[in-house]
């Protein structure tokens, strides 16, 4: 029969997997306004979408600390198992990793309101199936939370070397562009800035996906220690 401390145990667990889900969509939120914006910056579509983001990103950084305060109270409190204190980790690391990806969605909307003012500009023909990769490691990075499933997680680690190499293409297109019209230098940096904050939000989807893949099967798949064998143990959909 279940004791009350262990009743109380599960009712935190599931408090903390709650709080963890609702900043997942709330940054998700933030990050779809930011990549797609970012492919509009020229148009009136993409005038407010800065400002939505602005106004989402104390809310992200309240969630983080409301999280953080829970996860240490269950620590603190005791009578955790090993899976217990391994999505304890987890969940204080995967909030960080949102924060950072809440904070990128800022500096993409920035990035929007200065091409904004700059007029309509061409955009590097790599940006759009880089904004669409990113996006894809984000959903299923927040999927593979949602559902436990190392399946989604080992996608979103396959696709982080194609977002690196669209950022490497836009970085070399675009600087030889400035080189030779260095009219363009302005919309180009930003572009450019862009590229990178776009690698990095597919960076801390990368982490996030390690981590689900810790709390699922206690693996540290960090650096592409132990995927596959996390990959062959696992099923297509996991619930807790």
């Amino acid at each position: 029969m279940e004791s009350a401390a262990q009743s109380t145990q599960g009712i935190y667990q599931d408090i903390l997997v709650n709080y963890l889900i609702s900043m997942a969509r709330t940054v998700e939120s933030s990050v779809d306004r930011a990549l797609s914006a970012i492919l509009r910056s020229d148009t009136d579509d993409a005038e407010q979408a800065p400002g939505e983001i602005f106004l989402l990103e104390p809310r992200i950084n309240e969630m983080e600390m409301v999280i953080d305060e829970h996860a240490v109270r269950m620590l603190r409190d005791g009578n955790l198992t090993a899976e217990d204190i391994r999505q304890v980790v987890a969940t204080l690391k995967i909030t960080n990793d949102l924060e950072r990806i809440g904070d990128l969605a800022v500096n993409l909307a920035e990035r929007v309101v200065s091409l904004a003012q700059m007029g309509p500009v061409a955009r590097p023909p790599e940006l759009e199936p880089m904004v669409e990769a990113v996006g894809a490691m984000v959903k299923k990075s927040l999927g593979a939370l949602i559902f436990r499933s190392v399946v989604l997680a080992g996608e979103v680690l396959e696709s982080d070397d194609l977002v690196d190499r669209y950022r490497d293409q836009i970085f070399e297109r675009l600087m030889a562009s400035m080189t030779e019209r260095p009219a363009e230098i302005g919309p180009n940096m930003q572009f450019v800035l862009a590229s990178r904050y776009l690698e990095r939000v597919a960076d801390h989807a990368t982490n996030i996906a390690e981590d689900i893949i810790f709390w699922v099967r206690g693996l540290d798949v960090r650096h592409g220690r132990g995927l596959e064998a996390a990959e062959r143990s696992a099923p297509v959909i996991e619930n807790s």
